[in-house]
């Protein structure tokens, strides 16, 4: 049976999101024969804190160093739980962070200034 988390935002919106199943202390407010819905403790902005504080961690890593690109992009895949909120999800393989760097032809050598 699917399981059906709600969170509200900071600002009042409500986001529907498909978890595995309930955290303990989440408050049940729905149940049909296919699917139970329980609202998180917890805000979807909170929920998803960590994955922001990872995101500006790893984006300081690849500006700071000494490559120096114009350009970095990140590709986290999000998962959400009822338990720890938004976490970063494995793919097949192992955990899911993809990095992109890019460097414009014609860029004034950083490195070397």
């Amino acid at each position: 049976m699917a399981s059906l988390m709600e969170f509200t935002t900071d600002s009042g919106a409500t986001v529907t999101v498909e978890v595995d199943r309930h955290a303990p202390g989440a408050q049940l407010v729905a149940r049909d024969g296919h699917h139970a819905l329980a609202r998180a403790g917890r805000t979807f902005d909170s929920a998803l804190e960590g994955i922001r504080s990872a995101a500006e961690s790893a984006l300081n890593v690849f500006r700071d160093g000494a490559l120096k690109p114009d350009g970095v992009e990140l590709e986290f895949g999000v998962k959400i739980t009822s338990e720890a909120g938004a976490v970063i999800a494995k793919s097949a393989l192992e955990g899911h962070l993809t990095v992109k760097l890019s460097w414009s032809p014609g860029a004034p050598d950083r490195a070397a200034g």
